[in-house]
């Protein structure tokens, strides 16, 4: 099993599992409502079997698009969430004026470039490669360029560059932006291309076909961590800190595995340094 664990210096708190209540947000259910758009992935069946053994009752919350679950969050009509990264949720923080904090650290999913036919980036100088264009993509995809050493940013390290940061004379590849769902179209026409992990099984494109993936150990990498989310007066809830212990129990693990067929990575770190990663984030977003 390709899994690999990434665990913090510090070590995280021991999370007691005696005295679980339900979130003070919450209604006078005992049952925690946690929100996620991809409520039909294996894991989510095994973590609610899981939290049932230690006597916490989950009602997953499904959304099939992501601007509304931090909103229901904020609300009171969740008591948590997963679903999105540091970096997103620094965003939707600046951008609503709310202040959700983060529980917990869950997995990150190594952004990959993929070259038809080539097993390297070897030969690649020269090459046109496509990146994705949003938001949550474009600035990672061109710091995956720069450990790959492709392309060099005119003011070196930029957590969330722009290809007006780049030095074109001083790359080696040219990098053009394109909609998301259009990079396995290229990478299929033989060109190189930045393909995030929900293209990759809609276009028949296997992880292992990439030729090159970000390193999740970097600090580059740390934005895009993804966590469990709650309101800021939750996030020492011991219900919800239990939760965060048993996603990273080796029943889910080994689910989350089979549903990222081998490309997450599982991350450990302690609640401080994430909510610090969050308002660096948050900072640079204003």
């Amino acid at each position: 099993m390709r899994f690999t664990r990434i665990v913090a210096t510090a070590a995280a708190a021991t999370i007691a599992a005696t005295g679980l209540v339900a979130c003070s947000g919450a209604d006078d259910s005992s049952t925690i409502k946690i929100g996620t758009t991809d409520a039909d992935q294996k894991a989510w069946s095994v973590f609610t079997d899981i939290a049932a053994e230690e006597g916490i009752e989950l009602e997953v919350v499904p959304f099939s698009d992501y601007s509304p679950v931090n909103e229901a969050l904020a609300q009171g009509e969740l008591d948590v969430n997963k679903f999105q990264h540091i970096k997103y949720l620094a965003e939707y923080n600046v951008g609503s004026g709310q202040d959700l904090k983060i529980v917990g650290s869950t997995e990150i999913y190594p952004l990959a470039l993929f070259w038809k036919d080539h097993s390297s980036i070897d030969g690649i100088d020269g090459e046109e490669v496509a990146i994705p264009n949003d938001p949550s993509n474009q600035g990672r995809a061109i710091n995956v360029l720069v450990q790959a050493g492709l392309v060099t940013l005119k003011e070196g390290e930029v957590t969330d560059p722009t290809p007006a940061d780049i030095d074109a004379a001083a790359s080696k590849v040219k990098v053009t932006p394109i909609d998301a769902a259009q990079t396995p179209t290229v990478f299929n026409e033989g060109k190189p291309a930045i393909i995030n992990n929900s293209w990759l099984d809609r276009a028949g494109i296997t992880p292992d076909e990439a030729v090159f993936e970000d390193d999740p150990n970097s600090t580059q990498a740390e934005p895009y961590i993804n966590v469990f989310a709650s309101r800021s007066e939750d996030i020492d809830d011991e219900t919800l800190n239990k939760l965060v212990e048993l996603w990273h129990s080796a029943e889910v693990m080994a689910a989350v595995d089979e549903d990222s067929k081998g490309t997450a990575v599982e991350v450990s770190r302690d609640k401080e340094e994430l909510n610090d990663v969050l308002a660096r984030l948050e900072e640079e977003a204003k």
